[in-house]
């Protein structure tokens, strides 16, 4: 989802350098048309001078990337790609049988990862203090509400926060991406959890998700793919139950892209495995009736994106993240790159300058708006509804949106 040229977990291809010689440019079997993208010259030349600059082993936090890379979106919106299917997961608190529940979970889990821009880009990295909020609106008229705050900058941490009280659905988590250089390829380990809590189920628990890591693979030579790679982990402690689940990376040799297989357990006896492609079709096989059944199809349902509502720029708070990178974002748009850096730097000269100000008036620690750390996980500053009232509602949208002082 997130990372160096991470892209919501689309496996992408990176865009390969315009030159004279006869390169064969065709996109590796199982990649997609929308995957690749073209850099002309000069976009070429500093792609292969910042290259040039790097070492293997060296964390690239600190890097500066060149603007024509970047996604025109904060990583803070990048993760609201985990809430475009939350209806996989309502009225799961209806479903008596607790293993049911569990897969319910899973497949909210699998379904996030096909969500891609074109092309292969990053994110903004988010600068401390800022946030993205909006609010969902679904069919069966409930609504969601998300908010995401930077609360963490040396190390990166981003917290996010989603609750929807008529659906009986939170999920709350962080995220803290760590990338480093390898040579023909980057590497970005995701570090970080997602809570999922189902309100009306108390007895549960929570459902934690963990993310598997990314490769940005033939970034000096052949041809550049993002795979999602290694081991997560889906469990539920209070029901004993876990899923293992390896994302596969392509063999030099053989293989298939976007590969997954998993195994569904509870206590020491199977459930079930998991298996597909997470950018077309994944199934899971019961380990009692062998019985197969989809888990999410992404030709036919990944269309089916939860609308999401966001205030003008206009209407928004300085530390905002439309609002805080509008003129990077328009200048992306129109494709004026020479404007667009300027933009960047701009809200990061801003942001060295607030932290000069900081230290200097003895300010010890920044303080988060939304979220505070508890037990060493980040939480929301928030009274969790214990119901699905119009109060309830109501307290969450003006929590996540405070009136104006009057």
């Amino acid at each position: 989802m997130m990372g160096l040229f991470s892209n919501a977990g689309s496996h992408i291809r990176k865009a390969r350098l315009s030159t004279s010689n006869n390169v064969d440019d065709r996109a590796p079997e199982d990649t997609e048309p929308d995957d690749t993208s073209i850099l002309d010259e000069q976009e070429g030349s500093i792609i292969t001078s910042l290259i040039s600059q790097l070492r293997v082993g060296m964390d690239l936090s600190k890097v500066t990337f060149p603007t024509f890379v970047l996604e025109p979106r904060s990583m803070l919106e990048r993760i609201t790609d985990f809430m475009s299917h939350p209806d996989l997961i309502f009225g799961s608190e209806n479903e008596r049988d607790a293993e049911e529940r569990f897969i319910r979970v899973l497949q909210y889990y699998l379904a996030g990862w096909h969500i891609k821009p074109k092309g292969v880009k990053k994110p903004y990295n988010p600068v401390l203090g800022e946030f993205f909020r909006c609010r969902y609106d679904y069919s069966n008229g409930t609504q969601g509400f998300y908010v995401a705050e930077q609360v963490s900058h040396h190390p990166p941490v981003s917290a996010f926060f989603y609750i929807s009280p008529a659906n009986r659905v939170m999920i709350i988590g962080e995220l803290r991406p760590k990338s480093k250089f390898l040579g023909n390829s980057v590497s970005t380990t995701m570090e970080g959890e997602n809570r999922i809590t189902l309100l009306d189920v108390p007895e549960d628990g929570q459902y934690v998700v963990t993310m598997p890591n990314m490769y940005a693979r033939g970034i000096l030579f052949g041809k550049m793919v993002l795979e999602l790679g290694d081991t997560c982990q889906a469990r539920n402690e209070r029901l004993g139950m876990t899923a293992d689940i390896e994302f596969k990376t392509k063999g030099f040799f053989s293989g298939t892209y976007n590969a997954l297989a998993g195994r569904v357990r509870r206590a020491s006896h199977d459930i079930g495995e998991v298996s597909g492609r997470w950018n077309h079709v994944m199934e899971f096989k019961s380990a009692r009736t062998g019985q197969r059944r989809v888990l999410f199809d992404v030709p036919k349902d990944g269309a089916n994106v939860a609308p999401m509502v966001v205030q003008p720029e206009e209407e928004q708070e300085p530390y905002e993240s439309r609002r805080l990178w509008q003129d990077l974002t328009e200048a992306i748009e129109r494709k004026d790159m020479d404007a667009a850096t300027e933009a960047k730097s701009a809200v990061e000269d801003a942001q060295r300058e607030l932290r000069r100000k900081r230290e200097e008036s003895g300010e010890q620690q920044y303080v988060p708006r939304f979220f505070e750390q508890r037990a060493g996980r980040w939480e929301p500053k928030l009274r969790i509804p214990t119901d699905s009232s119009d109060a309830s509602i109501e307290s969450v949208r003006t929590w996540i949106w405070p009136p104006p002082p009057t």
